[in-house]
């Protein structure tokens, strides 16, 4: 399915963000056929690893195997995290697609996180949009808001705050602009009021999102971004993930779920729901003892469910939009 056909784009982030924080090693050929299978569930946009030393994160270690074979499913956009300039050099040499960068607004975090204050980390993306725009060929970047809707450490974070680190990935250079609940902290009010206050402040960049669902409102905080014209999320398969530097910060949104909240609205994915459950039986195989969430893989789709695609009702933005 072209983009064209598609009203909200989905972003599998269980390859990486699902496996960063755990101590078991997820076998090589299993993350290949977990991000071929997924794609031929409908799944165009994967983040199939982390650009990382490996002494830090072994679970990385075969990223440059991993980005080879995603290189092999056409139609395939390969998204990659690269928290720092030597990342992003890599992820320019293996030709990755897509490059997230994340800035945590909360000091803390970040300094846990990245080792080094927000400024630096400014300096350093903007160094990575430079390097970036001086390639042929060059990927579409992410400026990441990490804890932007809370933090484990500060509690709170300030709204000014958020606008003021999402202004300057902006003019930093980013393409688009990731606004994530780190700790799932935020309710659907906090996320209307701080997307829009961010779309404002950026203008013309995308604003895209990444929940978690520790306190259960992951979806509905969806609905609300919906309602402020976002259409790009991330999501991971069976609610895998979580942050090892932010206490408490457990897993995303169900992917299964998100698709299945957006086909009812209306919204079209270009998923095939069935399908994508069944990618789970994957990482149940390799990851045995580690629990997989999701309501529609614990009762399955309702009787005769029919796609957004299927029934010709696509919602239009201006639909989901509140009053300001």
């Amino acid at each position: 399915m072209d983009n064209k056909d598609i009203d909200v784009v989905v972003t599998e982030v269980g390859l990486r963000d699902g496996l960063q924080s755990l101590e078991t090693f997820f076998p090589t050929e299993g993350k290949i056929d977990w991000m071929r299978a997924e794609f031929a569930a409908g799944m165009r946009e994967i983040e199939v690893t982390s650009l990382v030393p490996p002494k830090l994160v072994p679970q990385f270690v075969d990223a440059q195997q991993v980005v080879e074979a995603a290189h092999q499913v056409e139609g395939l956009t390969i998204v990659a995290l690269a928290p720092n300039m030597k990342g992003a050099e890599r992820a320019f040499e293996l030709g990755v697609h897509k490059v997230n960068y994340v800035l945590s607004v909360s000091r803390t975090h970040n300094l846990k996180n990245v080792r080094r204050e927000r400024e630096e980390s400014v300096a350093d993306f903007a160094r990575i949009v430079e390097a970036a725009r001086a390639r042929e060929n060059r990927p579409w970047l992410v400026g990441g808001l990490s804890s932007a809707l809370g933090c484990s450490y500060e509690g709170a974070v300030p709204l000014e705050d958020v606008v003021r680190w999402g202004v300057a990935l902006a003019e930093a250079g980013a393409d688009e602009i990731m606004i994530a609940d780190t700790v799932g902290h935020a309710d659907p009010t906090l996320v209307r009021r701080t997307f829009k206050a961010v779309q404002e402040a950026v203008g013309p960049v995308p604003v895209s999102a990444h929940f978690h669902d520790t306190r259960g409102l992951g979806l509905a905080n969806v609905v609300a971004a919906l309602e402020t014209g976002v259409r790009r999320f991330e999501a991971s398969l069976g609610g895998l993930g979580g942050c090892q530097f932010a206490p408490g910060a457990t897993g995303n949104i169900v992917m299964e779920d998100l698709c299945f909240l957006l086909e009812s609205m209306g919204l079209r994915t270009g998923v095939d729901i069935e399908r994508l459950v069944h990618v789970r039986e994957i990482i149940a195989r390799h990851l045995p003892a580690t629990p997989l969430y999701g309501g529609v893989a614990r009762a399955g789709l309702p009787r005769q469910y029919v796609p957004a695609a299927a029934r010709g009702i696509v919602q239009h933005a201006s639909n989901l939009s509140t009053a300001a």
